[in-house]
């Protein structure tokens, strides 16, 4: 191999693998499932936020259907307590930009596969 990064996924009890490429630099992806339009939204989240990536086998439309499902999932505000105290504005904005990088870490966990190259569906753009 000539240095490329590799993906690598068992599918059928065959374990095949696919050059990585990421437009935003990002490692490959170390687990990989088998995702389709069977898949449910919220299976897709918890696995996204284990690091586990979808390879998706299905219609192209039903994948950005569920990509804007786990985006409205990871926009979801968490609750804040009434206990807890107001935030400084530098550390406001260092929440607001983790925030941010969680988000599109997570949205980038949905793969798709061009020719011999496996990518992310959504690689760091805003949805």
């Amino acid at each position: 191999m000539s240095g490329r990064p590799v993906v690598s996924w068992n599918e059928a009890g065959e374990g095949r693998s696919a050059r990585w490429r990421s437009e935003s630099g990002a490692p490959p992806p170390k687990r990989v499932v088998i995702a389709d339009d069977h898949m449910t939204a919220d299976a897709a989240y918890r696995l996204a936020c284990e690091g586990t990536a979808m390879l998706w086998r299905g219609d192209f439309q039903n994948a950005r259907q569920l990509l804007q499902a786990l985006a409205r999932r990871a926009d979801r505000k968490p609750h804040r307590s009434a206990a807890s105290p107001p935030v400084l504005p530098t550390e406001a904005f260092h929440l607001h930009r983790q925030a941010q990088s969680q988000r599109a870490r997570m949205l980038g966990m949905l793969l798709r596969r061009s020719g011999a190259t496996t990518a992310s569906l959504c690689d760091g753009r805003r949805t």
